[in-house]
């Protein structure tokens, strides 16, 4: 797990079933994806927070022996997901290496505290965090808080990102809204963050440029689902991969480096930034202008007893602006969540417009 200077290596790559099944299909897995040679610690779920009742709960803590007898076999660490103090007592007593915190328990408090108190005084056990279901930092930021709070941070706590839940069907199973998994490495830049593409995609056809959509984001590493014989998988089979599949997909990723430290890139790399930022200053100048036109359109409204939201008029912006995607090289969701943005500064300064005492100056 650790590499000559004690950190850890980079990519690290912890893969294994969605779901221990039984000792012979944990056992074949885990020894395909040892045969690999890019692993670094082994998972497999165990208590399985499943929506419906009727659908496959996981083993319990028989899987824990299991994997513990990979880990023997094999020489790979093993991490297994705990939802409560009990879990955590018993994946402890099985000699597991890594602890997740799933998204369902990381949306719940109660859940991250009772963890993060059973986790007081354990100093041996590496801990991952993996995002709460809606696509903010707030939640997530939480876990991260009571964990570190009882003790569990440094190089022991780690953040896991695997997308976030919607509401209408589209390409992911969980989009992954890259911006709040950066803003969270914005806040923590401690924390080492692992991709979970298995969750994100839903399928494994997405899985190899997803994959190398965190190598590009410089991601520190992957968390992966791998099954010896996915179609036949008790839970999530269309996400994952045999052991020889993914190691095919590893083996393809380009993880660059940070920094090149050659003179004429640093030179060429200064001066696209210098234009970057004169560009960034001229569009919020731009928007700041904008914003000022909103408020005197507030205005107007207010004083002719006229509602801020006209939908008609919002209708046909996003339609225009988004028709013209492929001409300005941008994607139709990129502009529409930047428009949703500038929508919405928009109703605050028109709501600030409409509540406030009409301006001295404009009566004179």
């Amino acid at each position: 797990m650790k590499e000559r200077n004690n950190r850890p290596k980079k990519p690290f790559i912890i893969a294994g079933p969605c779901s221990v099944e039984s000792r012979e299909q944990t056992l074949a897995t885990i020894r395909g994806l040892a045969a690999c040679g890019r692993i670094d610690m082994i998972r497999g779920g165990v208590w399985k927070p499943r929506t419906s009742p009727n659908c496959f709960q996981g083993v319990g803590e028989e899987g824990l022996a299991w994997l513990a007898e990979a880990k023997r076999e094999t020489g790979l660490p093993f991490g297994v997901e705990v939802a409560n103090a009990r879990h955590l007592e018993a994946a402890l007593q099985a000699g597991a290496d890594m602890v997740w915190i799933g998204t369902r328990t990381t949306g719940n408090p109660f859940s991250v505290q009772e963890v993060a108190d059973a986790l007081r005084g354990v100093d041996r056990v590496m801990v991952c965090v993996k995002n709460a279901p809606v696509a903010d930092t707030g939640l997530w930021t939480g876990a991260v808080e009571r964990l570190a709070a009882a003790g569990v941070s440094g190089e022991r706590l780690w953040l896991i990102h695997r997308g976030f839940a919607q509401e209408v069907d589209g390409a992911y199973r969980n989009p992954p809204a890259w911006h709040v998994a950066l803003e969270m490495r914005r806040r923590f830049p401690q924390l080492r963050m692992l991709c979970d593409p298995s969750h994100m995609c839903g399928r494994r056809e997405l899985l190899a440029q997803t994959m190398q959509k965190a190598a590009d984001l410089l991601y520190d590493g992957l968390f992966v689902e791998s099954h010896i014989a996915p179609d036949q998988a008790l839970s999530d089979a269309g996400q994952q991969v045999t052991p020889a599949e993914l190691c095919r997909m590893l083996a393809g990723i380009c993880w660059r480096r940070e920094e090149a430290h050659q003179p004429q890139f640093e030179q060429e790399l200064e001066r696209y930034r210098l234009e970057i930022d004169q560009l960034d200053d001229q569009l919020f100048s731009l928007l700041s202008r904008r914003m000022r036109v909103v408020e005197r359109i507030g205005r107007i409204k207010r004083e002719n007893g006229v509602t801020i939201l006209q939908r008609r008029r919002w209708g046909e912006i996003v339609e225009n602006l988004t028709g013209r995607a492929a001409a300005l090289n941008l994607s139709r969701d990129f502009i529409r969540t930047v428009l949703d943005a500038i929508h919405m500064e928009s109703i605050a300064h028109q709501n600030r417009v409409m509540n406030d005492a009409e301006d001295p100056a404009e009566q004179r």
